[in-house]
């Protein structure tokens, strides 16, 4: 591990809380370090209070920041005076910590300080970093961990036994800090935890951490523990589609309510799951306890749902004192899956959820491997892993988490996604918490988001291959398909009947209609395994009701895509399937309307471009993020008994009123 301390770009953080935000990015950079909200920092900065009196303020990481990203006003100034005379109770609970924390701030506005704030301030040192290191975890997750870090680290660190964070661990690292912290000591080890680091910079308390922790993976290296072997494994190759939206049911009705899904079958998780002894050394427990809160469940070897849940409840059965019956129980699905064909699945309430899992998970996987390979991984026992999954704080966060997005743990696909329509509705979906699939024949469609609850996928619709390819590969992604927006389509330009070639009617209704009947059939055997009930809304036109001189070939297709949905409604309504249609007119910022089309469709009617735009009983512009909203609105609670119906968004259309 080396330092990326850099003075250039440390100039461009003056003072000293400019340069504690500085060195914690530093080590928010590297994942094997801190990961996804992971560690905490902190720095003690004197400063005049309103009074014009000195007052010594402890600046530390405030909840929801993450080191990587963090900010000035990311870290919370508390009173330091306060904070030692608590350090000195015998007794203090975790909501009355959190209080004295809050209430002891110089700035109300700034987020609530890390549950490690009294540890920090006991520490004697100016700057203080706190890390899960996979290398010391790997290292004292093993039978003789606490024996290991003495050689590794001699009198450099202070080891202190596992004590769930709050109140008792700082109480016990200020304990052992002062009757066993030497000259030479430059850190603190809390087993099964993390390390600390501190000094009297910010520059100094950051390498002092980049050097314990290259000590710790010299170590590993040392006894051939350190690099995993990886062989070239291969992903199974048959569809797998079907059965993941079956095993996304079944723990959706675990947990109950939608979850996603996420597969990942790169060689490193492959070669996990297909180790001989992953049964074993997955089932000891996490990494750390940071896991257990962000991850909430172990791992399950296979896809069988029921015998896990079974086994989770004896697990909680036998944990659980009486006392904490009336504690929100978390769900029993689990949120790590290994199977030798798939590799690792994570899942979660959203796919930034499962993202996060999959993230934390193969750090796990590194760590337990590393610490079988040093002599046997062992994790916390069962006890404290439950006291920290139903610890207070832990509970006030899930009661407190606010109402789920409408669409959270589910999924849909839209077809020309990459603009007009098809793009308004992939955002209309996202802003409703859904996992979303852009499908286009643009290949701008892969670039449209980078974020982990969207995949934009090319492929040319009209192509079976490609339509079941993509199916395929949004259940790998999300776990199976609960909405589907029909929006790809082309409008050509105007032609009379006589003058219409066979060649340009039939690539119309290849488009418009084959590809439509041939996605609806792929999709229905996931469409049916959707928990909530499966749900497409096809992009209609208002020529269905009203059609115009000039667009057979349009005007045909559009209404034999109508009556596909409807009998689509009612043969798959005993599959808890709801299909509607919207019937859009004069939606001009859309990929078909080219200003050629715009043009000769508006001189067709004796319209100017304008007159034409607004040529509606409303006399109002219809957009496409109109249309989306509906179609989003079509998918939510409010039409869940609504199936077949065909609502006009026109403006209001003479001819189809």
């Amino acid at each position: 591990m080396n330092s990326l301390w850099n003075d250039k770009e440390a100039a461009q953080f003056p003072g000293d809380l400019g340069l504690r935000v500085y060195t914690s990015r530093l080590l928010g950079r590297d994942p094997s370090l801190v990961l996804h909200g992971g560690g905490n920092t902190s720095v003690k900065i004197t400063e005049k209070n309103i009074l014009g009196e000195d007052e010594t303020l402890l600046y530390v990481k405030g909840s929801g920041w993450d080191l990587e990203h963090i900010e000035a006003a990311g870290f919370s100034p508390v009173r330091i005076d306060h904070l030692l005379k608590l350090a000195k109770l015998r007794t203090l609970s975790d909501p009355q910590m959190v209080n004295e924390l809050r209430t002891h701030m110089t700035r109300a506005a700034a987020p609530t300080p890390s549950v490690e704030a009294i540890l920090h301030a006991i520490l004697p040192f100016q700057y203080v970093d706190h890390t899960h290191a996979d290398a010391v975890i790997a290292i004292t997750n093993t039978a003789h961990g606490l024996a290991r870090i003495r050689e590794i680290y001699g009198d450099n660190v202070v080891v202190i036994p596992y004590v769930m964070p709050g109140f008792d661990l700082a109480r016990r690292c200020a304990e052992h800090f002062a009757a066993e912290a030497k000259k030479n000591t430059i850190g603190m080890v809390l087993l099964n935890h993390g390390i600390f680091s501190f000094g009297r910079s910010a520059q100094e308390s950051y390498e002092r951490m980049i050097d314990l922790v290259t000590w710790a993976e010299n170590y590993l290296a040392k006894y051939k523990a350190w690099t995993i072997p990886i062989p070239a494994e291969k992903p199974v190759a048959q569809p797998l589609r079907q059965e993941l939206a079956c095993l996304r049911r079944e723990l959706s009705a675990t947990a109950g309510f939608p979850v996603i899904l996420a597969m990942h079958e790169d060689a490193a998780s492959l070669a996990f799951a297909r180790r001989a002894d992953v049964a074993t050394i997955s089932q000891l427990g996490p990494a750390t306890p940071d896991h257990v809160i962000r991850t909430k469940r172990l791992p399950m070897i296979g896809r069988d749902v029921p015998a896990y849940v079974a086994a989770y409840k004896k697990y909680f059965n036998e944990h659980a004192p009486r006392a904490r019956e009336p504690k929100t129980m978390l769900d029993p699905a689990p949120r790590v899956i290994l199977d030798p064909d798939f590799g690792v699945a994570t899942v979660g309430r959203s796919a930034k959820d499962a993202a996060i899992a999959y993230d934390l998970y193969v750090h796990t996987m590194e760590i337990i491997q590393r610490a079988t390979a040093l002599g046997g991984y062992q994790a916390l026992p069962a006890k404290d892993i439950f006291d920290v999954e139903y610890w207070d704080l832990e509970q006030a966060k899930l009661k407190g988490g606010g109402k789920p997005a409408v669409f959270s743990g589910e999924v849909a696909l839209v077809t020309g996604a990459a603009s007009g329509i098809g793009k308004a509705s992939v955002d209309s979906l996202l802003a409703r918490g859904a996992a979303v699939v852009g499908l286009d024949i643009n290949p701008s469609i892969t670039g449209l988001y980078n974020r982990p609850d969207y995949l934009g996928l090319v492929g040319d619709v009209t192509d079976e291959q490609q339509l079941t390819a993509a199916l395929e590969k949004t259940a790998r992604a999300f776990g199976g398909l609960d909405m589907l927006i029909l929006n790809a389509g082309i409008f050509p330009p105007g032609c009379r009947i006589d003058a219409l070639t066979t060649a340009e009617w039939q690539k119309v209704l290849h488009i418009n209609l084959d590809s439509n009947f041939m996605l609806m059939r792929e999709a229905h055997p996931l469409l049916k395994l959707a928990p909530q009930g499966g749900r497409v809304v096809v992009i209609g036109s208002k020529n269905v009701p009203a059609p115009g001189p000039g667009a057979v070939a349009y005007s045909a297709s559009k209404a034999a895509l109508n009556q596909l949905a409807r009998v689509a409604a009612l043969e798959w309504g005993a599959d808890n399937i709801r299909i509607n249609s919207l019937h859009p007119n004069a939606v001009f910022d859309t990929g078909i309307w080219t200003d050629e089309v715009l043009a000769a469709r508006a001189k067709h009617y004796g319209l100017t471009v304008e007159q034409y735009k607004k040529n509606n009983v409303l006399k109002t512009e219809v957009t496409s993020r109109d249309v989306a909203e509906l179609a989003a609105e079509m998918c939510g609670p409010l039409f869940a008994k609504t199936t077949a119906a065909q609502v006009p968004v026109d403006g209001g259309n003479e001819r189809v009123i």
